[in-house]
């Protein structure tokens, strides 16, 4: 059930272009190669990219440790492989939500087996409270308290995904 509003569609909008003008002078002499996680990033990932002005090479990778439930499971399931080399490149991973940081460790240790030339971070939301493994977020649109979130991307079993705003879930009535 959907608790409270936590990030509303104008803030939302605001946080994606300080993020898209961060990554604007970042990607100055740079060869980018944008990797979003699916799926929970592909709102994000899409509103973020139209805002660059820089030519970017996109690409997707999808993995899973969530299922049907609001705790990790903490076992990450590749579903989704890259398509394009990255060996070389300047590979930007554009993730929803940055939690425990398991998944997202096993993301980066699969992208940087491939050889890319830096590696970079941008994630629309932040837990650092919630953190068990350390993981690098050199771009961070907002950092959140520890509550279950759905919306723009993000979901409860699949469920959720296309609200514009972001909102707090719970399982439990009330």
């Amino acid at each position: 059930m959907l608790k409270r509003r936590v990030v509303a569609k104008a803030e939302l909008d605001n946080i994606i272009e300080r993020l898209a003008e961060e990554l604007n002078r970042d990607l100055v002499a740079k060869d980018p190669v944008f990797v979003g996680i699916l799926k929970g990033a592909v709102y994000f990932f899409t509103a973020l990219t139209q805002r660059l002005t820089h030519s970017v090479v996109v690409d997707f990778i999808q993995v899973s440790s969530y299922g049907s439930s609001t705790n990790s499971s903490g076992t990450v399931t590749l579903v989704k492989d890259l398509t394009v080399d990255i060996a070389g490149k300047d590979v930007y991973v554009v993730e929803d939500i940055v939690d425990t940081g398991i998944t997202l460790v096993d993301v980066l240790a699969l992208i940087a087996a491939r050889h890319p030339r830096s590696m970079k971070v941008v994630a629309l939301l932040s837990k650092p409270s919630r953190r068990q493994r350390e993981v690098p977020v050199d771009f961070v649109g907002l950092e959140i308290p520890d509550v279950f979130v759905v919306g723009f991307g993000l979901d409860f079993a699949e469920q959720y995904r296309n609200l514009p705003e972001i909102w707090e879930f719970s399982e439990e009535g009330g």
